[in-house]
């Protein structure tokens, strides 16, 4: 696969650019399997429809075709769970998970990660974070009965924004 560029120009980042090398969707990390999309999780309602709001041109159209998105400010009705599951960026900051690469967090890693972007090291980390999160799919077995996907509204739609569809659990 030929490498290619992209430049990235939005409201947190003015000419970051890296590589796409690996074809998009493929050729992820062995224990990287999510369960959905970056458009999947656009479509469902991930963090309250504001996320991307500045930063569609980085990313496919088809994305964004059935996108929930706000234009003035986080509303969590647009989430698949109608709740807010999401803690501040501030508090991401304060604890150490954002890389200065990725100023939104693990979202934007995994949407640059689908795209073919690969950064060994980085990878490692946020594969492992994502790891971390499936402790609520067990959470969510042991308190709510099968099919029952208002059972823990707002640990599922948690979930859903680490790509892991808690509808089916």
């Amino acid at each position: 696969m030929k490498v290619r560029w992209l430049v990235v120009n939005d409201r947190m980042q003015q000419g970051y650019r890296y590589a796409l090398a690996a074809p998009i969707g493929s050729k992820f990390h062995p224990d990287f399997r999510p369960e959905l999309t970056p458009a999947e999780m656009l479509a469902l309602g991930v963090f309250g429809g504001k996320y991307m709001t500045d930063c569609r041109d980085e990313f496919p159209e088809s994305w964004f075709a059935e996108a929930r998105l706000s234009s003035l400010r986080k509303d969590p009705s647009l989430n698949c769970f109608g709740v807010d599951a999401s803690q501040p960026l501030s508090v991401w900051r304060a604890k150490g998970w954002i890389h200065a690469d990725d100023p939104r967090g693990w979202f934007q890693w995994y949407c640059r990660y689908y795209q073919g972007r690969r950064m060994p090291g980085e990878e490692e980390r946020q594969i492992a974070r994502w790891k971390a999160i499936r402790r609520h799919v067990a959470q969510l077995r042991r308190a709510c009965e099968p099919g029952d996907c208002w059972c823990r509204p707002r640990q599922r739609q948690a979930l859903m924004h680490w790509a892991y569809d808690s509808r089916s659990i």
